[in-house]
């Protein structure tokens, strides 16, 4: 899937995660939300979601991972 750079493009953001190993972006000029933590990637909004598709290769939330790795 190609990611294609529209209009509201221009604004930087941060690539966050939450506990769970869920991926998103934050506008950089607002305050992470409680829950989540910068990876320490931003950018522009393209290169942040090619940036997640890149390492969130597996969505499952951890939690999910976990009680699946125990059930083996």
């Amino acid at each position: 899937m190609k990611i294609q750079e529209t209009v509201d493009d221009k604004e930087s953001y941060w690539v966050v995660i939450n506990d769970e190993g869920q991926y998103s972006i934050w506008p950089s000029d607002s305050a992470i939300p409680a829950g989540w933590k910068s990876v320490g990637k931003n950018g522009m909004k393209t290169e942040c979601l090619t940036y997640i598709k890149q390492v969130w290769t597996d969505m499952r939330p951890l939690s999910l991972i976990e009680k699946m790795r125990e059930a083996t």
